[in-house]
């Protein structure tokens, strides 16, 4: 007798507890690596060099965990849960996870710092950003379209840009670019949590 059971849906409260959850998870390791990371700069000051512009990114991927966990508890408003949902919001919070993990591997012991570690992986890091960038529109038309013109016509000319960007430091290793886009993608992130979190509350 075959005992499998398939579960498509789940009842809306327990659905979002459940990915609540997970989602916790998985983006309490993305802080801690993160913070593990900036640790490293202050127990081996004289082995570990300060490179800015990967300062900066890491900065900004912080900041967006951040952003995403909360943002996360309008999940609460989907009504039907389905095991592709709760795919697609694990994929999501496992791309910040393997961007943590980008930013601060185990060792770069093989590189000359982290600015040569930082721009010999540009090309892993930019793409996966372009694809956090995509899975974060959908992410937010999945909590339905009230919610998504919340944020108005910036939101998608927000994404168009930053994707050009990403696909310019993918293919540049101009110093100059590179530190103008990751200190004003750390701006504008402020900017957005401080509209959007703070001012309107």
């Amino acid at each position: 007798m075959d005992h499998t059971v398939t579960l498509t849906t789940a009842a809306p409260a327990e659905a979002f507890t459940h990915v609540r959850i997970i989602i916790g998870m998985i983006l309490g390791l993305c802080v801690s690596r993160i913070l593990m990371g900036i640790g490293r700069y202050i127990q081996h000051p004289g082995k570990l060099v300060v490179y800015p512009v990967h300062l900066a990114w890491v900065g900004f991927i912080l900041l967006s965990v951040v952003h995403f966990w909360w943002l996360e508890f309008n999940l609460r408003i989907i009504t039907v849960w389905t095991f592709e949902k709760y795919l697609f919001v694990l994929f999501y919070a496992g791309l910040y996870f393997l961007i943590s993990t980008l930013l601060f591997p185990d060792s770069i012991d093989e590189y000359n710092g982290y600015r040569d570690y930082f721009m010999s992986r540009r090309k892993w890091f930019f793409g996966l950003l372009i694809v956090l960038c995509i899975t974060d529109m959908i992410d937010t038309l999945l909590k339905g379209w009230s919610h998504y013109e919340l944020y108005g016509p910036e939101y998608p000319i927000r994404a168009v840009v930053f994707i050009i960007l990403c696909l310019i430091a993918i293919s540049t290793k101009n110093l100059k670019f590179h530190t103008f886009f990751a200190v004003a993608a750390v701006i504008y992130q402020v900017t957005f949590a401080l509209r959007h979190f703070v001012i309107l509350n």
